[in-house]
């Protein structure tokens, strides 16, 4: 499921977001700080080969950990499909991964916990569906969001 023509929603963010919050997250994460789960991702960029970090919210569900992308396909999940793996870091500890991207039909679920989690921080992004939304709808709105089930490396 690499196939970018399937996901190209994109949502960019503001000056405040790119300037103070996700700076903000990254240095705490940085710091051995997380803020509800925040970890700051690094991936090799696609083209240049140079680490390229952002921070990012990590959803637990049972044994499982997901990545979603909730502005849709941003620069990191493009750099995550070509890299093939990544980091999370968190302090001085680091984890290593690979993936598996979820096709959009198994992705209900995962969006209705990660919106459960954090619908007060990212459910502006999701075009007014939130937590309780049915099964359909969720899987109506998934080829905009893209999903990877973390494995370690």
């Amino acid at each position: 499921m690499t196939d970018e023509s399937r996901s190209p929603r994109y949502l960019a963010p503001g000056w405040i977001t790119r300037r103070l919050l996700n700076p903000t997250i990254a240095g705490l994460a940085r710091a051995g700080i997380s803020v509800w789960g925040s970890r700051e991702l690094r991936v090799k960029g696609r083209k240049s080969g140079q680490w390229r970090a952002t921070p990012v919210n990590l959803l637990t569900v049972g044994a499982d950990r997901y990545l979603v992308a909730p502005r849709g396909t941003a620069q990191w999940v493009r750099n995550l499909r070509v890299a093939g793996s990544g980091e999370l870091r968190v302090g001085r500890r680091v984890e290593t991964f690979r993936f598996e991207e979820l096709a959009d039909e198994d992705k209900a679920g995962i969006l209705r916990d990660y919106l459960r989690r954090w619908k007060f921080e990212i459910g502006a992004f999701f075009e007014g569906v939130g937590p309780d939304a049915s099964d359909e709808q969720l899987t109506q709105i998934a080829p905009g969001y893209p999903v990877f089930r973390i494995i370690a490396a």
